[in-house]
């Protein structure tokens, strides 16, 4: 992409995401992803009420009079989004791609993150880790992030989530929130998503087209398997075909559920057709709703 188009479409995602950052979800954000750690502040006289477990002892025994701890909690978080950068994310049927949508997304999260004094990172994954940035502050930092989104080209077409959810493990530290931004279209990566959740607040955003659970009957077609790169050809003029498919997708989505659900994650479902900021509005305020 010429740069001076690259930095024209930085512009616009960055006029349209801000602003939703702005008047929408920079709210949302503060109260649905709260600091996790206490800082210690000040030591104060005690008070009716206050938690028997915040007396500082040697406070108290040095004035003769009850003394407490008082505790402020930590703000300052790392927000780091995993992206998944597959070939199957190239892919839309109502005039956006996936891989579009998911910029979209991690520019307001991004946007949101750093009204609130939080650091972003981010992971672009295939079936590789496909580049690392590591998290930083800053306006400088969120621009660069989206020319990244707008212009990376993948090395690999396949995707493997238990490896970018290892690398999340082994790379970040400090338990971080981390929005996973894929398609889904993987299997096999339960244990490595159990263990990642245990130490990160993970958060799965599902993205996916109509068109990859339900086939038009439109005859004879030829498919082509963005990250295997097979082709074949189907009739979906039969009703067995176009059964078999949505069966297929249907088991998956089961599978993506039962997942969550055990490991107590939060997740949502985002399509191509539909506006992604009622779904994401939702997320937000269900996890206001339970701090």
């Amino acid at each position: 992409m010429e740069t001076t188009e690259l930095l024209k479409k930085v512009r616009k995602i960055e006029i349209k995401t801000k602003g939703l950052s702005n008047q929408i979800f920079s709210g949302y954000y503060h109260s649905a992803f709260k600091g996790r750690g206490m800082a210690f502040t000040e030591v104060r006289e005690y008070r009716y009420g206050d938690d028997i477990r915040n007396i500082d002892w040697n406070v108290t025994a040095r004035f003769n009079h009850p003394y407490v701890k008082v505790f402020e909690e930590e703000r300052e978080m790392s927000v780091v989004l995993l992206i998944d950068v597959s070939g199957s994310n190239d892919f839309g049927t109502f005039n956006r791609f996936k891989k579009n949508i998911i910029t979209e997304i991690a520019a307001v999260l991004s946007f949101s993150a750093i009204q609130n004094n939080d650091k972003v990172g981010v992971i672009f994954f295939s079936d590789i880790i496909e580049k690392f940035i590591p998290p930083k502050k800053g306006i400088t930092h969120i621009l660069m992030i989206i020319r990244e989104l707008l212009n990376f080209e993948p090395k690999q077409k396949a995707t493997d989530i238990s490896l970018a959810l290892k690398f999340l493990r082994n790379g970040i530290k400090k338990r971080s929130i981390a929005f996973l931004m894929s398609d889904f279209n993987d299997k096999g990566f339960d244990n490595a998503f159990k263990i990642a959740g245990k130490k990160h607040d993970l958060v799965c955003l599902r993205i996916y087209d109509q068109r990859e659970k339900n086939l038009p009957p439109v005859g004879l077609i030829k498919l082509r398997d963005a990250e295997s790169g097979k082709i074949i050809w189907i009739d979906t003029l039969s009703k067995t075909v176009r059964e078999n498919f949505r069966q297929k997708a249907l088991n998956h989505d089961k599978y993506l559920k039962t997942l969550f659900s055990k490991a107590g994650i939060d997740a949502i479902d985002i399509t191509s057709e539909h506006d992604y900021v009622p779904p994401l509005r939702k997320l937000f305020k269900m996890r206001s709703r339970r701090k």
